[in-house]
């Protein structure tokens, strides 16, 4: 259990940082070089790399060296453990907004109720 606590919060400190998540998101969809992660960003090689060194240490990148350049690749097993604590308080978070929502229609409703009286009046 600590392993994974130690996981998890390994997790959501790399998921923290917007840098991190933008370069995830760029990883959804192919395998891309340190500098190809580091364009969008206008950043250099050594400060890319630091991001993904967290990625890595995170278990949400995987580095592969081939020659001189470093590929990356998302690894979705770790934000699926991520998704599965968060699924947890899911049912929490809902109750709560369904309260929101009821408490919501119901003003919605007297306010149309008092705005009907003034329009008869």
């Amino acid at each position: 259990m600590v392993e994974h606590s130690a996981h998890l919060d390994a997790v959501f400190h790399a998921l923290a940082d917007p840098t991190r998540r933008a370069m995830l998101g760029h990883l959804a969809t192919r395998e891309l070089t340190i500098g190809e992660l580091a364009t969008p960003f206008r950043m250099s090689f050594a400060g890319a790399s630091k991001h993904v060194r967290v990625l890595e240490d995170a278990g949400l990148v995987k580095r592969t060296i081939r020659g001189r350049s470093h590929l990356c690749r998302l690894e979705a097993a770790r934000l699926a453990e991520a998704n599965a604590w968060l699924r947890h308080y899911e049912r929490f978070w809902n109750a709560k907004l369904d309260v929101l929502e009821a408490l919501l229609i119901e003003e919605d409703m007297s306010i149309e109720k008092d705005m009907a009286k003034k329009v008869k009046e």
